[in-house]
């Protein structure tokens, strides 16, 4: 869903600018206390501090996964948009963040989604589907039963409805500031349908990953924090609840075993995911246009677009110029581009963990962070 320019006027796309700037300094604020754990408990720092390693990785998954382009419809692709996904495994504030890298990276090195209209971008896939996703997700967690089956449902749920959810307020700002004088209501109908059926291929990929993360590491996902699977010891031949180890340590402010606070293997392992879906598998991806695309040649709103400002990058289109073999043209720019991103957001949140301010010890528990 990648508005380019010529799509939306000067003036709309300036305040969709000023409207994604003010959410990303309010994520900065935000993202300090989910980055760092600001709340302390007896003088040991809360599990935010595992988030930061992460954010970085976070995005660049995305951006790799944003390369496989699904077909959802005859002649019509989708394409993850990554927002939920974001939000239920860093955090809301953080999730944003990564967004808004990878729409940085993406509109500056490979010619995808207009400059001018990035602020647009950032609204509609990264505010609207980070603050839906993630209030729908919090609201279904807070009254299905606390288990790693309900979070990955409600995860999936949440997902599905943030992509219809991006492309009713892509068409509002449409109705507003639009550069083609299309009715509106037939863009609606069309935007939405064929993003609910986008919306599926998004909840699908977001339940299995961050399915996936609580499966193994559960602490780590910002969204199940204090989910954990009790401990079963074998007695009489029955199995039993072991006492909550974990939870009195963290109740106690003792600090977790290395072991359990090691993001060394979640990392690696989600690094060589994103390598190999950006380098490899980024090739057999639909070459149909995606939803935004789609809708734009059918209804004729695509009439005014402009050519990118980055169409003469080395690496517009996702191909490296000069590279002859689109096999390894792609894959070596999906691979270059999770290399991009993921020093670019691991810098970023580096940056945003060490600017928060230091707190004095309070009484709180780690469940208040």
């Amino acid at each position: 869903m990648h508005v380019p320019d010529g799509f939306i006027n000067a003036p709309v796309s300036a305040v969709a600018g000023v409207v994604a700037a003010g959410a990303v300094a309010v994520s900065l604020r935000g993202a300090r206390r989910e980055l760092g754990g600001t709340s302390r408990s007896n003088g040991a720092e809360s599990g935010g501090e595992r988030t930061a390693p992460l954010a970085g990785l976070v995005a660049a998954f995305i951006f790799a996964v944003q390369m496989l382009n699904f077909p959802v419809a005859a002649g019509t692709s989708g394409h993850l948009l990554g927002g939920a996904l974001a939000a239920i495994l860093v955090g809301p504030y953080t999730g944003l963040l990564c967004i808004a890298v990878v729409l940085l990276m993406q509109g500056i090195l490979f010619a995808d989604g207009g400059l001018t209209a990035l602020g647009v971008n950032i609204t509609v896939m990264g505010v609207v589907t980070t603050v839906v996703a993630y209030a729908l997700f919090r609201g279904l967690t807070g009254v299905l039963p606390r288990t790693r089956r309900s979070t990955t449902v409600a995860s999936f749920v949440a997902a599905l409805i943030s992509v219809p959810a991006a492309a009713v307020v892509f068409t509002l700002i449409y109705a507003i500031g639009g550069t083609t004088d299309v009715p509106v209501g037939k863009v609606l109908t069309a935007m939405v349908g064929v993003h609910v059926l986008i919306g599926i291929g998004e909840a699908v990929i977001t339940a299995l990953t961050v399915g996936a993360v609580i499966a193994v590491r559960p602490d780590l996902v910002h969204g199940a924090r204090g989910l954990a699977a009790p401990l079963k010891l074998r007695v009489d031949g029955e199995l039993i609840d072991a006492p909550a180890a974990p939870a009195a340590r963290a109740a106690s402010g003792a600090p977790a075993p290395a072991a359990a606070r090691s993001t060394r293997k979640v990392w690696a392992t989600g690094l060589v995911a994103a390598l190999l879906l950006a380098g490899f598998v980024s090739f057999y991806a639909s070459a149909s246009p995606d939803g935004l695309e789609k809708v734009a040649a059918d209804k004729g709103i695509d009439e005014k677009v402009q050519e990118h400002g980055a169409a003469d990058s080395p690496l517009a289109d996702y191909g490296v110029k000069d590279i002859g073999n689109a096999r390894v043209s792609g894959g070596l720019a999906g691979v270059i581009g999770v290399g991009v991103t993921i020093a670019v957001g691991s810098g970023v949140f580096w940056a945003v963990r060490r600017s928060r301010t230091p707190e004095a010890p309070t009484n709180r528990s780690a469940e208040s962070v």
